[in-house]
């Protein structure tokens, strides 16, 4: 897929290069990877995703139009939504502005996980990724 950043790219690589089941097992394990929020972050503070069945919560820094820096909160119970945030996170974080908007809106699809998951949870990964392009816009 054409757009999106060498990081997310390899993570789509990587989904599409296993089994429906291995790839069930590496967004489980993405979901173990999603760095803890910054001490200055807490989640009341943050802008929730209501596209997501589970709570969760993120935070645009696009002030430094080089380098986005992106923040999830998201509940360990919710491993899925775990998964799609820590996807995001290493596959955008510290990319600049206008890669991570010319990222498709659909590149989700290309996770091969729609057998995996609901068709809600790839909605919410899409709402995630809806919701930075967003606070970009306005930061911009």
């Amino acid at each position: 897929m054409t757009g999106l950043p060498a990081p997310l790219a390899e993570i789509v690589d990587d989904f599409t290069a296993l089994s429906e089941s291995d790839r069930a097992t590496l967004l489980l394990e993405f979901a173990d990877d999603l760095p803890p929020l910054p001490e200055h972050l807490a989640p009341e503070a943050m802008e929730p995703v209501p596209e997501c069945q589970s709570p969760i919560f993120l935070s645009v820094d696009a002030s430094d139009r080089g380098a986005v820096r992106l923040y999830f909160s998201a509940p360990r119970e919710a491993p899925t939504t775990r998964g799609f945030a820590a996807i995001l996170h290493q596959g955008l974080d510290g990319q600049p502005a206008e890669v991570i908007t010319a990222v498709p809106a659909d590149f989700g699809h290309e996770l091969g996980l729609a057998s995996v998951v609901s068709p809600l949870r790839l909605r919410g990964l899409a709402g995630m990724l809806a919701r930075i392009k967003a606070a970009i816009a306005r930061a911009g």
